[in-house]
């Protein structure tokens, strides 16, 4: 492959990765798609399973590409970033969760940070000595939330 081709494919997934931060996910899937063109780097399909989840719907697709990323370079908390978003699309909320709290532990993020503190944080229980998982609390629970008591 050309030097030139290869730097192309390197300016072009920039310029992706750009859209993608601005929430345009269709021109960064025709920006990836070309990058991927000019030059194959696994680092980059995490991103391109992003998008071809949220803009193709893809999900299935969208997460093998990510897990080739993440066998790629498994250390990196942006991959770890963008297969918490397909799980998120895919309406998961658990088991994206749980990708994006192991992307923390793998590195710092800042938008893998911001993604986590949407979910928020959970309440005490209304009885607290009892556990979390106890009817009573969780009744008590859904009863006030209800009429707006908590």
């Amino acid at each position: 492959m050309k030097p030139r081709a290869i730097e192309d494919g390197v300016l072009e997934f920039e310029r992706a990765r750009r859209a993608i931060a601005m929430d345009n996910t269709v021109a960064g899937l025709a920006g990836i798609e070309k990058a991927l063109s000019l030059k194959d780097d696994k680092g980059w399909y995490s991103f391109l399973g992003y998008c071809v989840a949220r803009e193709r719907g893809q999900v299935s697709r969208g997460t093998e590409l990510c897990m080739i990323s993440l066998e790629h370079d498994p250390s990196n908390p942006e991959h770890y970033l963008n297969l918490g978003k397909i799980q998120l699309l895919s309406g998961n909320r658990a088991e994206a969760l749980r990708i994006l709290r192991e992307g923390v532990a793998r590195g710092e993020n800042a938008e893998l940070i911001a993604v986590l503190n949407e979910f928020g944080k959970r309440k005490s229980p209304v009885i607290p000595f009892l556990p979390r998982t106890n009817p009573l609390n969780k009744f008590l629970g859904l009863i006030l939330r209800r009429i707006s008591l908590r």
